[in-house]
């Protein structure tokens, strides 16, 4: 007779082959273990429901632009300034950006310095970083008046941007991988061998940020891909140290042979795109603008798999990345659902036991 809380010895067989456990291989053969009914297992030995955790705001993945672009190094502008940077009686040089989203420029390129400084001819570097493109006019039509180069009233400069600076960011998916043992999930395949994608991009200034990066590259972490994002900062030599860090720890013999927990690397920031309301990802807008040699890396759930052998046949099958998997799912994915009545399963070869 079954009760509620009962299991049929068919479903338990199936479980207990699913989860790898030790001690019997069958039951049918007076092997005597007991069960706890899953409602009565204690609170604090249960995972919590990914149901509970929520989505964070794509918002925050971004930088705020300011409203007037501010000039920065590398930035390239076009000058003309009639008897030094181009004649009285001919038009200024015209430049038709490639990017669609800016508007045509004048003048003669002239690059911005590491130092913030445009070098002009006849006048010592005016410093620009940090102004708008109209203080930036301002600024160098007083330097050429305050030399006497040009006269108060007459000076015709026009200053426009021809190419904002760029940074150049690393983007590392692990995606995609390869399934060990057979199984998959609506095309979805975790496995041993990783095949990702690695990309190099050039993002443009106020556009330089993590979410601008992952539309470049396909996007957000796929269901193959962990739900976080890691951002990789400084250089070989700060890695070198961490992991020989992690190595030493790894190395020492700890007498609870309790794994010690990794110190946290202030090199690498971590971006979790699911949380618990409680733990409040403390994300800053600085920590994803992205600077040139930063790398985005976004690592696989190779695994985060479960593996099926006895009536369901031999498998491993990927777990759902944003909710919990139950028996009857874990059956159900394994393409061994119940029969009717609750008492078969059925296994790969399509045959049942009754």
């Amino acid at each position: 007779m079954n009760t509620p809380n009962s299991i049929s010895w068919h479903t338990l067989i199936a479980v207990l082959s699913m989860v790898g456990a030790s001690g019997c291989a069958n039951l049918q053969y007076g092997c005597d273990l007991p069960a706890i009914p899953a409602h009565r297992v204690p609170t604090e030995v249960m995972a919590r429901p990914r149901a509970d955790m929520q989505q964070i705001s794509i918002t925050r993945l971004r930088q705020n632009p300011p409203d007037v672009y501010q000039l920065g190094p590398n930035d390239i502008l076009g000058i003309h300034i009639p008897f030094v940077l181009g004649k009285e009686d001919e038009p200024p040089v015209v430049h038709f950006p490639k990017e669609g989203d800016q508007p045509p420029a004048l003048g003669f390129p002239m690059p911005i310095r590491e130092d913030g400084t445009l070098a002009l001819p006849l006048i010592a570097p005016v410093p620009v970083a940090g102004l708008t493109l109209a203080q930036a006019q301002d600024k160098i039509r007083d330097q050429y008046v305050q030399n006497q180069i040009l006269k108060e009233g007459q000076e015709k400069i026009v200053v426009t941007l021809i190419r904002r600076r760029m940074y150049r960011v690393s983007v590392i998916r692990e995606e995609s991988g390869n399934v060990a043992g057979g199984g998959s999930n609506n095309g979805l395949s975790i496995g041993s061998t990783k095949r990702g994608t690695g990309l190099t991009v050039d993002l443009p200034a106020y556009e330089n940020d993590v979410l601008h990066a992952l539309n470049l590259t396909g996007g957000l972490p796929g269901l193959d891909a962990k739900n976080e994002i890691f951002i990789l900062r400084g250089g070989s030599e700060d890695a070198a140290r961490q992991d020989e860090i992690i190595a030493q720890l790894k190395a020492a013999k700890n007498p609870c042979d309790c794994p010690c927990p990794a110190p946290p690397d202030p090199s690498v920031i971590r971006i979790p795109l699911r949380f618990y309301p409680e733990q409040l990802p403390q994300i800053r807008e600085e920590d994803v603008i992205l600077k040139t040699g930063d790398i985005i890396y976004i690592p696989t759930r190779e695994r985060e798999i479960f593996y099926t052998g006895g009536a369901l046949g031999g498998g491993s099958y990927p777990l759902p990345r944003d909710y919990d998997l139950d028996v009857l799912g874990a059956i159900a994915l394994a393409g061994g659902p119940l029969g009717a009545s609750g008492s078969g399963v059925r296994g790969f070869g399509g045959g049942g036991q009754g």
